[in-house]
């Protein structure tokens, strides 16, 4: 198992059902290439909040808070074929999902 060939693909998005509809195509694309897929596989999602005054001024007891959420999937394939590398390079993938692929 030590030799075996595997690539590991993160993804990230703002929207977790842009990120899970992303997840899905990729699983679906490597299966039918006769790749095995592990996931794909929540991992924690990052919670930013960001807290600004309201008032210019005068009254510092009036904030709101904003936040942003990056939710995030990790994918394991494992004894990838070369139509499965090929398969995955011609995937289009929408604009709001940042993958990033190791091998």
């Amino acid at each position: 198992m030590a030799n075996a060939q595997k690539i590991r693909i993160r993804l990230k998005a703002y929207d977790h059902q842009l990120i899970d509809q992303s997840a899905q195509k990729i699983v679906e694309t490597a299966k039918s290439t006769g790749a095995t897929v592990a996931g794909p596989i929540p991992l924690p999602t990052e919670k930013q909040i960001i807290t600004i005054l309201r008032a210019v001024h005068k009254y510092k007891d009036s904030r709101e808070q904003f936040e942003q959420r990056t939710h995030k999937r990790l994918i394991d394939i494992t004894n990838p074929t070369p139509k499965t590398v090929d398969s995955l390079m011609k995937l289009n993938l929408p604009a709001g999902v940042d993958i990033e692929i190791k091998l």
